[in-house]
């Protein structure tokens, strides 16, 4: 199935997506993307129904077929200061800032969302499975942050980062478990089931 090109024609649109809101540890990454309007790829889609090679394979034929995209991250600092929320607000909005042309609309994944834009936008539920901007922003930033939290493992062993992405797998709690939290790790989260337990 070939994903939506577009919301409406004859505008500028930048699909916007964010991966790892649901993460122990590390940043919220987010990307915009704007794609040409006669733009068509079956094998867009949203990151999560896609393998790593798959969405890994993709990555350059994004970057080489949009008419510009961009990446950008929210901190552990950040997250833990305003929330995991406005965090991947502000991703976004970081993302759209850093794009070379300026949209005239956004599409953003989800079903809110709150910027210091001035651009209208649409929430899409589920958008990256819709449209194929919002795919293509969803693919970039899951690949960009999978790499970057399986950099980190090397430095710090004991989470299974090059498996779970930060995510809280059973090996990531043990972890902590054994290990302590580090410094990637999101302290106003609940990091552990304990935690989650006595809340």
């Amino acid at each position: 199935m070939i994903l939506k090109p577009f919301l409406e024609a004859n505008r500028i649109e930048a699909g916007c997506d964010e991966v790892g809101r649901g993460c122990l540890a590390g940043p919220v990454v987010a990307a915009a993307v704007i794609l040409p309007a006669d733009y068509a790829n079956p094998w867009i889609n949203d990151s999560k129904k896609l393998g790593k090679k798959q969405r890994e394979d993709l990555i350059e034929e994004i970057k080489d077929k949009a008419l510009c995209w961009q990446i950008a991250e929210s901190s552990v600092a950040e997250i833990d200061k305003i929330n995991i929320l406005n965090a991947s607000f502000l991703a976004m909005t970081r993302a759209v800032q850093g794009l070379k042309i300026q949209p005239e609309h956004l599409l953003i994944d989800g079903n809110r969302f709150k910027s210091t834009l001035r651009l209208p936008y649409t929430c899409v539920i589920k958008g990256d499975g819709k449209y194929a901007s919002i795919a293509a922003a969803s693919i970039l930033a899951k690949v960009y942050r999978d790499r970057f939290m399986e950099n980190l493992a090397a430095e710090f062993p004991h989470y299974a980062w090059e498996h779970n992405a930060g995510y809280p797998t059973k090996a990531h709690r043990s972890g902590i478990e054994d290990h302590g939290d580090c410094i990637w790790h999101r302290k106003s989260f609940r990091l552990l089931k304990e935690q989650i337990e006595i809340f």
